[in-house]
């Protein structure tokens, strides 16, 4: 009950200092990449704009409001959201010059009606579809219906604004049907209007210290194509189509704020990489470890998987898949956990964990596809999993772990991690309230 009434006082006060402020709002949805999406299109409007974005991971009924009052969560702290009452009433009784004119907000649904709900706070100007896939389908039952609650951002915009798609994927594809907007669209296909062309990912690596000990370079550079335009693009520090599907959002952005393609270039090597979101750390025993962990969804993991078959490592050595459970799956939970091992068997990755129950599909699903059993190992939880890799690690080795939030697959690298006492500072969930659950 303080939980709605909390909810329906911080719609209302966010409602008011939008219509105050009248910022144009950039909506952001998808199963898959909505935070690198987000960071992108902040870090090229942000070199002309006043522009906020959410802060964490804030995107749902009582992140957004906190967003557009630009406040952290005051957790269970009266007191503090006494504070945070304040300061938007602060907002509306007295003008702030320097409130933001963009407001870029990441919109996570997980049931029917959340978009719906999230779109009467913040009305958008501009959508942007990432990825549609089998995220929460336990909750919608079929990804059809995730589709037409997704889709709803996009029928919401009015015919002055955009929706900006991504066409490699058909569903999202689809929703432009929905649209009174003009439409934008984005990836690496021919019928996509900005384009990533000659795609070049770079692995490599340095000497860190006089101990001998080498860090992971890496980065991503691509032509950046606009109606016969082109500008090489170089983002430093990522490895995953993911990431340039995000750079492409972010262009796309600043094409529809009609920045030049070299300021937009300019910008997006800026762009932030999340933590746990296909981050390459150093691990022990000079491995390098990528870290995935800050959620999963079967279309996700295909995309990591064939960036860890993708980097190059030394003949001796070894690529490791270190999967949790993938969660909120439903009817589909068995079938994608299998297409995932049956992907890794055809990526030719050497040695799987799996962790929790779940995720004994994946394994059934690589052993089925032809992976040998022995190269097969399954823990019911991620500091047991991490333990183990660490006796099984050697020299060379590249390992991928990557698991749905509620599985904590962040203890697996924690375990085998370089320098642990530095997880605060480069791991996800790493806050009392998360360690203590």
């Amino acid at each position: 009950m303080l939980k709605k009434l909390l909810q329906f006082k911080l719609k209302i006060l966010a409602k008011i200092i939008l219509v105050k402020y009248k910022p144009d709002i950039i909506g952001i949805t998808g199963s898959v990449g909505k935070t690198s999406a987000k960071n992108a299109i902040y870090a090229v409007l942000s070199t002309r704009f006043n522009v906020r974005k959410n802060i964490k991971n804030y995107n749902n009924e009582i992140g957004l409001p906190l967003t557009i009052i630009g406040a952290k969560s005051a957790g269970r702290s009266a007191i503090g959201w006494m504070i945070i009452f304040l300061k938007a009433a602060k907002l509306i009784f007295f003008r702030n010059k320097y409130y933001p004119k963009i407001l870029v907000l990441e919109m996570g649904i997980d049931r029917a009606g959340d978009m719906s709900y999230l779109l009467s706070i913040a009305p958008c100007k501009v959508g942007v579809v990432t990825i549609i896939g089998h995220s929460h389908l336990k909750f919608f039952g079929s990804v059809e219906k995730i589709e037409k609650e997704k889709g709803k951002l996009i029928e919401s915009l009015p015919k002055n604004g955009f929706a900006v798609l991504n066409y490699d994927d058909e569903k999202v594809k689809k929703t432009g049907d929905r649209s009174r907007a003009r439409i934008l669209s984005y990836g690496f296909g021919e019928n996509a209007a900005v384009r990533a062309r000659e795609v070049i990912f770079h692995y490599s690596k340095k000497n860190a210290d006089g101990a001998g000990r080498e860090e992971f370079l890496s980065g991503i550079n691509f032509k950046l194509s606009y109606q016969g335009s082109f500008v090489p693009v170089f983002l430093p520090e990522v490895i995953s189509k993911a990431s340039v599907y995000a750079a492409l959002a972010g262009a796309s952005l600043g094409i529809v704020y009609e920045m030049n393609l070299i300021d937009v270039a300019e910008g997006l090597k800026t762009m932030e990489q999340p933590k746990g979101r296909m981050r390459v750390l150093p691990g022990i025993k000079n491995t390098l470890l990528i870290d995935d962990t800050y959620n999963s969804s079967p279309e996700s993991s295909l995309l990591a998987l064939d960036v860890l078959s993708a980097i190059p490592i030394r003949e001796d050595a070894r690529r490791f898949a270190i999967l949790g459970d993938m969660l909120e799956l439903g009817i589909f939970c068995e079938e994608g956990h299998r297409m995932v091992g049956k992907h890794i068997f055809e990526s030719k990755i050497d040695k799987l964990i799996t962790v929790g129950e779940r995720s004994r599909d994946i394994a059934r699903g690589a052993e089925g596809a032809g992976m040998k059993r022995d190269n097969i190992f399954h823990f019911p939880d991620a500091v047991q999993a991490g333990r183990f890799a660490q006796e099984r690690m050697r020299e060379g080795d590249l390992l991928l772990i990557k698991g749905s939030q509620g599985v904590r697959m962040e203890k697996v690298v924690k375990e085998i991690m370089r320098d642990p006492l530095k997880a605060e500072e480069l791991l996800v969930r790493q806050t009392d309230e998360w360690e203590n659950r």
